[in-house]
């Protein structure tokens, strides 16, 4: 009942390509099709095609949807690949925004967390980019090697290759064209087995095609990994390997992963997102821009854990007006642990004098030594370093420095008033509050996903239909919430 009003209401229709059959069996209702497919995702959380062919022959609640008919689950797996794949976002939009309105749904507070689902890829096809930039720069030494051999050959007729230091397959077809011309290679002639003696312009010209085939494949695993992750499957090249929480081979083995990040406002899947990072700090800003496109607005709370804490997160919620509850790395220690809050040798306590100078434990001046950019950060952070006058004598030296050097620290100070203004944030009732909000509603959201509903590793390949399986998954979970809040208010009154 719930559901039949939504979509009457929400005129699904629209979302469907207009496809004409010509010739051939006429096909099946392509609103009754994506009805019950929806239905599915809502009843089971996560629904097969053989089960949607299963239920349709067996479940009056299907059967209705359907109109009576069964298709197999090809056809169901077709309309998906083929209807859904570029309308299933707009069709969420669509259904949040009708709950948004019959719910009123609090948008402004926004639960942040990201979960890893396996992708269905070979856990043991993995290609990493650091070992392939290894074995690429190995490569460049072979191919130069073996142009100064040939330019020892050539010396007869004054032909020299140009080596350098690196080289691109482009570079290797033009010499292998030029050393077949200039020697009269015919390949048709080549000898192979055992009882043929190879010349050497042969052995040349299959060596540096070798290297040529060698070296194209490592520039395109390099593509393909891109500037944004170190590795990924062969099996799945969107899926990245990630280290999972639970590893059911035990043996805290890398797995092909996606990193799915949900925004949660009252109980509901406002927003999500499919992403192949493996930290949940770089996933935070594209959350955010899907949840504008959606909505037109960014969340004045968004609710993070301290996975998402960081010098970048930080400055692009200042940029775009909303409040920091976001927790930066450290806050359990820092909130908990009063020892290492108040501890006088770390570089934030450290006391700053009247002439407005740095100042150790042991009253010493810290002189400041020069500017540090921080590593892959967007906004051009600087840690500042500071290195202390004397610290001959220094009767705190144990605790304060492990080295015979004078002690040396780095300073953020924009990052530390930053983590200050957090610690007050949270640590306000508000703050408290929605703590608690974001472990009970963005958290248990991934629960019920995963432990009630059972879908906890991902059927589809490629980033495209990762996505498709995620927005049905979320869809239904927002109907099956919404069917079971207006069947709770129905039961109260």
């Amino acid at each position: 009942m719930t559901f039949d009003h939504i979509m009457e209401e929400i005129e699904i229709a629209k979302y469907l390509k207009n496809t004409t059959y010509t010739v051939g069996r006429k096909g099946y209702n392509s609103v009754n099709m994506l009805k019950t497919i929806l239905f599915g995702f809502m009843d089971k959380g996560y629904i097969s095609l053989r089960e949607l062919e299963d239920e349709c022959n067996v479940n009056i609640r299907y059967m209705y949807l359907m109109d009576y008919e069964a298709p197999s689950y090809k056809t169901f797996g077709n309309f998906i690949n083929e209807s859904l794949c570029d309308s299933v976002e707009e069709i969420f939009k669509e259904i949040m925004a009708y709950i948004v309105q019959k719910d009123n749904v609090d948008l402004n507070h926004l639960y942040i967390d990201g979960s890893k689902f396996e992708a269905n890829a070979n856990k043991y096809t993995w290609v990493w980019k650091k070992s392939t930039e290894k074995h690429r720069y190995q490569l460049f030494a072979k191919i130069t090697s073996l142009f100064e051999k040939m330019n020892t050959e050539l010396s007869y007729s004054g032909v020299v290759i140009q080596t350098n230091t690196e080289y691109v397959p482009e570079y290797l077809d033009e010499i292998l064209s030029s050393y077949k011309m200039l020697c009269n290679i015919d390949e048709s002639k080549f000898v192979q087995g055992r009882g043929h003696r190879k010349t050497a312009e042969q052995r040349n010209y299959e060596k540096l095609t070798e290297y040529r085939d060698k070296l194209s494949e490592y520039v395109e695993k390099l593509n393909v990994c891109g500037d944004d992750r170190n590795s990924y499957s062969k099996t799945d090249k969107s899926a990245t390997f990630m280290r999972m929480k639970r590893d059911y081979m035990g043996n805290d083995q890398l797995l092909p992963a996606y990193n799915v990040q949900i925004g949660v406002a009252d109980e509901y899947i406002a927003v999500v997102d499919v992403n192949h990072f493996r930290s949940d700090m770089d996933c935070f800003e594209p959350l955010m821009e899907k949840f504008k496109d959606i909505y037109g607005f960014y969340p004045k709370y968004p609710t993070a854990d301290a996975g998402y804490g960081s010098y970048n997160n930080y400055i692009y919620c200042q940029e775009h007006g909303m409040e920091k509850f976001m927790k930066f790395p450290m806050f359990k220690k820092e909130t908990e642990d009063e020892k290492y809050r108040n501890n006088p040798f770390r570089a934030v306590n450290f006391k700053i004098d009247n002439d407005g100078s740095l100042r150790c434990p042991n009253g010493k001046k810290m002189i400041f030594s020069y500017r540090k950019p921080v590593k892959n950060n967007k906004y051009g952070r600087q840690e500042e370093i500071y290195v202390c006058e004397d610290c001959k004598g220094c009767p705190y030296a144990e605790q304060c420095k492990k080295t015979d050097k004078n002690r040396t620290i780095s300073l953020n100070k924009e990052l530390t008033s930053m983590h200050r203004e957090v610690l007050g944030n949270l640590e306000s009732i508000h703050g408290a509050l929605l703590r608690m909000n974001r472990s009970i509603q963005a958290e248990g959201a991934f629960g019920v996903m995963k432990y009630d509903r059972w879908y906890k590793r991902l059927v589809r390949k490629g980033k495209l239909k990762v996505k498709l399986e995620i927005y049905l998954v979320s869809i239904g979970f927002n109907l099956h919430k919404f069917h079971n809040k207006l069947n709770k208010l129905q039961k109260a009154a």
